[in-house]
C-alpha cells in the first residue's frame, strides 16, 4: 500500500467508535494463518498467503471450506477445526504484540469518545490475546464470534454494537483492516476506516471512508462529539 487515501471532505462527528480486534488492536493474522496453514497441510491441502487471504480476508469464510471441497466429512472437519482451535490458542499463549500507534491512540480517544470491540475471534482466544494487553480498560463492550449469528461480512456484528451503543449508525464509526469487515460496517449503514495489514492490504477497500496506514492517523478524519 502506498500511504493513506486522504478523506478530504469535513471531519465526522463520532460519539462512538466499534474496533475490530485481530489486525487492529494486536497482531494476531499471521499466527491465525499459520494455525490454519499447519492443520490443512496435515491432510495434504497448502493453504497459501494467497489463499488465505482471498478465502478469510476478503470472503469471510473458513479456510475449512477448501477441505470440504475436497471431501473431507463433517466428522473430520470437526475434529480439525478442534485441533486448530487448540493450536491457534498455543500460539497465542506465547504473547501477541499491540499494533504500533494502538495505546497511543486509545489513550487519546479515552473519556472524548466511547468504544467497543468488535470481533470475529471466538471468546476464549480473545481472553488470551488481551491476558497483559492491557487494552480492555479502554472499552465499553466486547462483541466476540459466540454473541452473533453470523459473523462478518454479515452486518449482524455491527448492528449488535450499534444497539449496545444505543446510537444512530451516523454518530457511529468503525476501525477495520480487511474486506470483510469493511463490508461488514458498510451493510449496516457505518462509516469505516480501513488500516490493512500485510494479509489484508490487497482488498478492495471502495467504499471505505479511508485507508490509512496507521491507527494514529485516524484522530485527523474524525471530530469528537464531547468537544462541540
Amino acid at each position: 500500500m502506498e500511504g493513506p487515501f486522504l478523506y478530504r471532505m469535513p471531519k465526522k462527528i463520532v460519539k462512538w467508535i466499534f474496533f475490530d480486534n485481530d489486525g487492529i488492536l494486536v497482531d494476531t493474522e499471521t499466527l491465525y494463518f499459520q494455525a490454519n496453514r499447519e492443520i490443512l497441510g496435515s491432510i495434504g491441502i497448502d493453504l497459501t498467503r494467497e489463499l488465505f487471504m482471498q478465502v478469510s480476508m476478503q470472503q469471510g469464510r473458513s479456510t475449512f471450506v477448501l477441505a470440504q471441497q475436497r471431501g473431507v466429512d463433517s466428522a473430520t472437519l470437526e475434529r480439525l477445526h478442534d485441533i486448530r482451535n487448540k493450536r491457534y490458542a498455543d500460539l497465542l499463549s506465547g504473547g501477541v504484540p499491540i499494533i504500533k500507534g494502538v495505546a497511543d491512540a486509545l489513550k487519546k480517544l479515552d473519556g472524548k469518545v466511547s468504544m467497543g470491540v468488535v470481533t470475529s475471534c471466538r471468546k476464549i482466544h480473545f481472553d488470551l490475546i488481551h491476558r497483559q494487553t492491557g487494552l480492555l480498560q479502554f472499552f465499553n463492550f466486547i462483541i466476540t464470534t459466540e454473541d452473533v449469528d453470523h459473523t462478518k461480512p454479515d452486518p449482524e456484528p455491527y448492528l449488535q454494537a450499534l444497539r449496545k451503543s444505543g446510537c444512530r449508525a451516523s454518530d457511529c464509526l468503525v476501525i477495520e483492516d480487511s474486506e470483510r469487515g469493511l463490508a461488514a460496517a458498510n451493510a449496516a449503514g457505518i462509516d469505516c476506516i480501513v488500516i490493512p495489514n500485510p494479509l489484508s492490504a490487497n482488498g478492495n477497500f471502495n467504499g471505505a471512508l479511508a485507508v490509512l496506514d496507521d491507527i494514529r492517523l485516524v484522530l485527523d478524519y474524525i471530530k469528537l462529539s464531547s468537544s462541540n
